[in-house]
């Protein structure tokens, strides 16, 4: 099962090709929408979180089947965390909503508490819920079944993330940018440092033996760390982009990948050789785009990729990189060796493939989606909703070329100053002279995007 098949029901068709064209599959469809926040759930499977996708998937980590828990258009939206009650019930942040909601056992669904931006950490223990806020300024609250107004923690912390009980009773929770470990007393609000030097650490879990386990999402290193000294020892080393790790009963870890939605056991023997339980393969794309020298290259939201002739996939840079521009929508080839690129909150972008730098040319526009190369030194852009095609040149300065098109989703430059725009409102595809004249060009489509 692949994430494209169960959201059709299971009745996805190959793609057929006109005459004389032929179609070759470069890559495999992805299993998860990316993968984030894990537990072991009452029927010992291992429940994943994708807050890309909307989704909630059970693994049965010995046979590999899946079972989709909460499906994408589903009550639960934007799934980053989660934990289970003696109950049963299934308590989740939902980070793009601002909230969290309850999943009873029989699949009913309602919103526990709300107004918590970034909502994101969270962790059931002896049925009592905390739970944490992704965020500069961030909070921690302890959260009640009954409905009761959340109890205040402690706050102001920068960029909380997963957080666990420790057996001394004191939650425990990275700070992200921070690259350190706090534990705060959850009945005093009185919190201290357990570590620091970390990588990007996103989450904190104890195994069966109590012993403190981070890994570090800028390394992919797994780390056990004393909470007495602050003493760290390299239990595993897998590639970067973690998102969370949990154990099972008898001690088994596994881990999952924010980055590229893998799943897999990881052995801490010192050997760290995986079990893979999902493939590792995009949160997207987002966005495709062929460079003169050869390679393909995706805008996979959180990362950039490349693909070479034979399948084979590798990440140039990501969200934890120091200069990445942002969530990557759109992609297009510029001059040899660089790309342009759209971000989720409109940003434009040059990336310049040698030295692996982004500059950023205009910022905050509004939402985009598609872009293409105007010319060496400018691109064009597509409007989602103001229904325009925008030109950007690398100083920055912006030019408003045609408005008037239905939600347009992508644009290709075709010469003599003519544009190609697919229209996912219409369902169609138009072209936009030089003089701004729209002219349909095929129309009958669903929602087109690229």
């Amino acid at each position: 099962m692949n994430r494209y098949a169960e959201l059709a029901g299971g009745t996805v068709s190959e793609p057929q090709v006109a005459p004389g064209w032929e179609l070759t599959r470069v890559c495999p469809p992805s299993v998860l929408f990316g993968a984030n926040g894990m537990q072991i759930g009452p029927d010992g499977r291992l429940y994943v979180a994708q807050a890309f996708g909307s989704q909630i998937t059970a693994i049965d980590v010995d046979s590999g089947e899946l079972e989709t828990i909460s499906p994408q258009g589903g009550s639960i939206v934007g799934p980053d965390d989660f934990g289970f009650d003696d109950a049963g019930n299934l308590y989740v942040t939902e980070v793009m909503s601002a909230r969290v909601s309850v999943r009873s056992p029989s699949g009913e669904v309602r919103v526990l508490a709300d107004g918590m931006p970034n909502a994101n950490g969270i962790t059931v223990y002896q049925n009592r819920i905390f739970m944490d806020e992704h965020r500069r300024g961030g909070r921690l609250f302890e959260l009640y079944l009954d409905g009761r107004t959340p109890r205040l923690v402690t706050d102001d912390l920068f960029g909380p993330n997963a957080l666990m009980m420790g057996p001394d009773e004191k939650l425990y929770f990275p700070l992200v940018p921070l690259g350190e470990v706090w534990r705060v007393d959850p009945e005093t609000g009185i919190k201290e440092k357990v570590a620091e030097g970390l990588q990007a650490p996103p989450a904190v879990k104890f195994n069966p033996a109590g012993e403190l386990i981070v890994p570090q999402a800028r390394t992919g290193e797994i780390v056990r760390i004393d909470v007495q000294s602050g003493a760290k020892t390299v239990i595993a080393q897998v590639r970067p982009g973690i998102d969370n790790l949990v154990f099972s009963a008898d001690g088994r870890l596994f881990v999952s990948h924010f980055i590229d939605g893998g799943v897999a056991e990881v052995a801490t023997d010192g050997s760290s050789s995986e079990r893979i339980l999902i493939a590792a393969g995009f949160v997207g794309p987002w966005g495709v785009a062929c460079d003169p020298s050869g390679p393909l290259y995706l805008g996979d939201g959180l990362s950039l990729a490349t693909v070479d002739a034979g399948g084979d996939v590798s990440r140039l840079g990501g969200i934890l990189d120091e200069r990445f521009p942002g969530f990557i929508q759109g992609i297009a080839p510029g001059r040899a060796g660089e790309l342009w690129i759209t971000t989720a909150r409109g940003d434009v972008v040059r990336y310049r493939l040698r030295d692996r730098s982004f500059d950023v040319l205009a910022k905050r526009l509004q939402p985009l989606y598609g872009i293409a190369a105007a010319d060496p030194d400018a691109a064009v852009v597509a409007g989602v909703e103001s229904g325009s095609l925008i030109r950007v040149d690398d100083t920055g300065q912006t030019t408003t070329l045609v408005t008037g098109l239905s939600r347009p989703s992508d644009v290709l430059n075709v010469g003599d100053g003519t544009y190609f725009v697919s229209e996912m409102e219409t369902g169609r595809v138009v072209s936009v002279n030089a003089q701004g004249q729209i002219s349909p060009v095929l129309d009958g489509l669903q929602k087109p995007k690229g």
